[in-house]
């Protein structure tokens, strides 16, 4: 009688495991579909199946690392019940920024010495810069949220319009294209856009998953990490146990801010140029990676990698419809009903599962 009941019992248990398993790694799931789902419909030329071209995987890779880049903060804001709106703009913003100081000569005006002119920044200065900025802008987002307690939602709304808005002013509604050599940018600069070293591989890939490995780790071995998820998961509890959840929380969004201004910098690389009507809708495309990479809306359970498998998913989605002349307006409407559905089934991952 026990034997059958201790049976009984396991089956339920068995099957809960199952269950938190699922939940767990949905995002690398999901990519192994997907991926099936590729090579199976993609088109074929020459005997050749076009998704599976060397090529065609690199650019993937390439196209899905900004996106990814944008994850690992967006997926730090959200584990801690915060989103991040300006990310899209952020990306702008900086990209005009350093094509300014790349591409033009720029006057400062100093005491005593007066008006000197600078020349093109190198890259190395314009990268720090543009980080500070990013760092800078977060901590913006995040000190208005928690100073006058309001959602995340509205002080990255109005960041959105105002990093969207200084974009144009920097640029003087133009975009500045970037060229390289003798009197002109630092070839440096853009070598962020290009493959590492001659071997094909996107460096911006690179800056992905160095980016994923350094904040996944901290999540996983650091108190910061136990911080973030605690204070994502129950506030309160996590303040009564010492931890200061405003500053984490603000901490966090210059975090983000930070990750924005990198993607910036290598979307700008990459298209050598920087103007304000780019990254519209970015800020949708990391959100989503997110959900689709199983981290809950309302925090405390996610993980750095799930989000860069919801990017990849997103962007072999994007190729195999491009591969088969899908409208961009029913990509947008197969991308929306996707993200609904992971959304829908967050709601049925059992309580006992862990991001």
């Amino acid at each position: 009688m026990n034997a059958t009941t201790d049976a009984a019992v396991a089956r339920p248990n068995r099957r809960r495991e199952i269950v938190n398993l699922i939940f767990r790694f949905q995002s690398y799931f999901g990519l192994i579909i997907v991926v099936l789902l590729a090579v199976f419909i993609s088109p074929v030329r020459n005997d050749a199946n076009l998704f599976l071209k060397p090529n065609n995987l690199l650019n993937i890779i390439l196209y899905a690392s900004e996106t990814g880049v944008l994850a690992v903060g967006m997926t730090l804001v959200i584990l801690v019940a915060g989103i991040d709106l300006s990310v899209g703009s952020v990306m702008a913003l900086v990209g005009c920024a350093a094509g300014v100081l790349l591409m033009q000569d720029n006057v400062v005006t100093l005491p005593i010495i007066g008006a000197i002119t600078i020349g093109h920044w190198s890259a190395i200065a314009i990268i720090l810069l543009m980080l500070i900025i990013g760092l800078f802008i977060g901590f913006i987002n995040g000190w208005a949220s928690e100073r006058f307690k309001v959602q995340s939602f509205i002080t990255t709304l109005a960041m959105l319009s105002i990093a969207r808005g200084l974009a144009h002013v920097i640029s003087a509604d133009n975009s500045i294209p970037l060229a390289y050599g003798p009197n002109l940018g630092n070839p440096l600069f853009k070598a962020l856009g290009q493959p590492f070293a001659g071997t094909g591989i996107p460096v911006p890939a690179i800056v992905m998953i160095i980016s994923a490995l350094l904040v996944g780790l901290a999540l996983n071995f650091t108190a910061f990490g136990r911080h973030v998820y605690a204070a994502g998961g129950n506030p309160t509890a996590a303040r009564l146990s010492g931890i200061n959840v405003s500053r984490l929380r603000v901490f966090v969004f210059m975090l983000c801010g930070m990750f924005a201004a990198i993607a910036g910098m290598l979307h700008a690389s990459r298209l050598n140029q920087g103007s304000p009507n780019e990254s519209v809708g970015y800020e949708l495309n990391a959100i989503a990676a997110v959900v689709i990479g199983g981290t809950s809306l309302m925090g405390g359970k996610g993980t750095i990698w799930g989000s860069i498998g919801g990017a990849l998913i997103l962007q072999i989605l994007d190729n195999i419809m491009g591969l088969n002349n899908v409208s961009s307006n029913v990509q947008l409407v197969i991308k929306g009903l996707l993200v609904i559905a992971a959304v829908a089934l967050q709601q049925l991952r059992p309580e006992e599962s862990e991001g």
